[in-house]
């Protein structure tokens, strides 16, 4: 059986990864594509990578007749996604991209983003999206909450060793790269190609980056007590991939061991042989995590390395794997593409 999908925000980086995945997907037919800001074009004109296929023109999201579809993506922006997710039809399945609805608490959420929620009733339904430790919250969910594609990169790392106690838990230091489309599609000055191209800078220094919500959030819900990480995020020149590097407490084979374990039965996460490390561009363009374990210099020290595509993993490859599972659909469809290399 064939379901029929929205996608809200199609002329951003996440809404033409999605359209990307969808369009050989055995179970799903994109039958409504919406960008207020570019409702009336074409998704070849928006796109031109994706002009080979068959997809309906853009239109604003209140044109949309909801009849008839099974699921809505919802590629919007901060603030913008809760407004309209408010005002979708209540038996509606939704997975939403954006950040709107993955903290729980109404405080957490002001505290990080600046600003009151406006979909309450809708925030208390949300379930989180980590496919790999929310599946079967995931299946049953009306709405599920995307990660941030850093905080999934950090914790496929960190949460199997938290749940084991085979780490120190008041040092983890979490040092993170990003690609530049993480950033999204809209124009910035410090995005220019001239000001990005052959630089690399930290930023959000200090612990001021929104993702910091959902470590402390979902590492402390693991722990059952609170657990702070330091996280320093860097922009990386590139287009595609996240890098992380996790600095731990504890011996490097238990690390090891904790994620293999953990992760022996899931079909998208990679754990290398001990002593390997992985790249992104073993990962691109796919909707694998790679990790890799090596013991410090320093006696009862370890690093853990993971890999993944932000835009795949890290968020559309990540929201089809939900939709999958809330459509009762197999979790892989669609998403056993290879990564692309070089």
């Amino acid at each position: 059986m064939t379901q029929n999908i929205a996608i809200l925000g199609a002329s951003g980086y996440t809404g033409a990864e999605l359209i990307r995945l969808i369009a050989t997907h055995p179970s799903m037919r994109i039958a409504a594509l919406a960008a207020n800001s570019k409702a009336g074009q074409s998704m070849a004109q928006v796109f031109p990578h994706l002009r080979h296929l068959d997809l309906p023109d853009l239109v604003t999201w209140e044109e949309i007749d909801w009849s008839g579809i099974d699921l809505c993506f919802c590629a919007l922006p901060h603030k913008t996604s809760q407004e309209v997710i408010a005002q979708l039809p209540a038996e509606l399945k939704i997975v939403d991209l954006s950040a709107d609805f993955r903290l729980r608490d109404p405080e957490a959420y002001k505290q990080w983003y600046g600003n009151d929620h406006a979909a309450l009733a809708q925030q208390e339904e949300a379930v989180y999206g980590l496919t790999e430790f929310y599946r079967d919250e995931i299946r049953g969910a009306r709405l599920v909450a995307g990660t941030g594609c850093n905080a999934a990169t950090g914790q496929f790392a960190l949460r199997p060793l938290i749940a084991a106690g085979v780490i120190g838990l008041d040092d983890i230091i979490l040092d993170l790269k990003c690609a530049v489309s993480g950033a999204g599609r809209s124009l910035k000055e410090n995005l220019l190609h001239a000001e990005l191209s052959e630089g690399y800078n930290a930023y959000a220094v200090g612990g001021t980056h929104r993702h910091l919500g959902e470590f402390d959030q979902e590492f402390s819900k693991v722990a059952g007590r609170e657990v702070k990480v330091q996280f320093t995020p860097h922009l990386l020149p590139v287009n595609r991939g996240i890098l992380a590097t996790v600095y731990v407490s504890g011996e490097a084979e238990a690390v090891h061991a904790a994620l293999a374990e953990a992760y022996a039965a899931e079909p998208f996460i990679e754990v290398l042989p001990m002593g390997e490390t992985p790249s992104t561009h073993h990962v691109r363009g796919s909707n694998f995590c790679h990790i890799g374990v090596t013991g410090d210099r320093i006696p009862g020290r370890a690093i853990v390395v993971a890999a993944l595509d932000n835009l795949t993993k890290g968020s559309s490859g990540q929201a089809v794997q939900n939709a999958n599972l809330m459509l009762g659909l197999e979790e892989t469809a669609g998403l056993m593409l290879a990564p692309c290399f070089p």
